[in-house]
């Protein structure tokens, strides 16, 4: 009988990119889903409104090798007042529902995996962060806060329980699809001052990340979800236009960024702040790094483009 794992919310970006990766490793795929519930390509798709218990949804974590919590509203939005409640509400809500669920267990999940993020170490500047350093300030710091505290309230005894907290992930969709665009257009100059450093990961790496947490037993705690190489905004940039082929661009200056960002239906603070993450704790693990320098790392996502 195939091993089963759950993945909330696993129907974004990064859930896609892990299910099918969980699939050739021969897992049984199962993901939480607002849509209504569906098979598709071997997974199975159970739906879930991430507020409340649903015996639907509920009776397939029992038993279950590993649940995987990705759920959560994009950031990448208006934070506006109501945003700003939904992106905390749709974290926690699911942390506590899926605890809840997990206590009715007959048999509890061998390893609970929750995503969380590096902006919980604030607007960092070039201070290097591992996962011991002090949590930062502002809305997203918070929002990793508020998320991490549901996850340690979560009681699940004899399960591992880890925590990833994910940078920016690079792969040919994601944040990478609509810069990639706007780099293609000649605008891909460095934004602000460029200096806000940019602590990435990519897909690839991202996918072992998970797998190594799910099936390494010596594996528990924090970890930040980084390569480990960050560079600036300004080397970002550059390096993206070298994969794609474009000349130097003139900068975004922040007030532009701002303009821009209010246009574009996202918020200025995501490319004006940043965090130089270490991953010291995969590091430590013997984790082994397939891109660990981002200029291969976006030739190897463009190479077909």
């Amino acid at each position: 009988m195939k091993s089963r794992i759950i993945l909330a919310g696993g129907s974004g970006f990064i859930g896609q990119s892990l299910s099918e990766l969980l699939l050739s490793k021969n897992y049984e795929v199962v993901v939480l889903t607002r849509a209504p519930s569906h098979q598709v390509g071997g997974i199975g798709h159970v739906h879930w409104d991430g507020r409340k218990i649903d015996n639907n949804w509920a009776e397939v974590l029992d038993g279950a090798k590993a649940i995987v919590n990705l759920t959560g509203k994009n950031v990448n939005s208006r934070h506006t007042p109501e945003n700003r409640r939904e992106i905390i509400d749709s974290r926690v809500n699911s942390v506590r529902v899926l605890g809840e669920a997990i206590g009715r267990c007959a048999q509890s999940p061998e390893v609970l995996v929750q995503a969380s993020g590096i902006a919980i170490y604030g607007d960092a500047g070039d201070r290097s962060c591992d996962e011991n350093s002090p949590h930062g300030d502002g809305f997203l710091a918070d929002v990793s806060r508020a998320w991490e505290k549901a996850f340690h309230d979560v009681r699940a005894p004899g399960a591992r329980k880890c925590l990833l907290r994910i940078g920016p992930v690079l792969g040919r969709n994601g944040l990478l699809k609509p810069l990639g665009q706007l780099t293609r257009w000649f605008l891909g100059g460095h934004v602000g001052k460029g200096r806000q450093f940019f602590s990435w990961i990519h897909i690839a790496d991202l996918e072992q990340m998970f797998l190594s947490v799910i099936e390494r037993d010596d594996i528990v705690g924090i970890f930040n979800a980084v390569a480990p190489n960050p560079v600036t905004n300004a080397e970002f940039m550059r390096e993206l236009r070298r994969a794609l082929h474009r000349p130097w661009s003139p900068p975004v200056p922040a007030f532009a960024a701002k303009m821009g960002a209010w246009i574009m239906g996202t918020d200025a603070t995501l490319a004006l702040t940043g965090q130089r993450c270490m991953p010291k704790h995969f590091l430590e693990s013997g984790f082994k790094f397939q891109f660990p320098e981002l200029g291969p790392a976006l030739a190897n996502i463009f190479s077909n483009h």
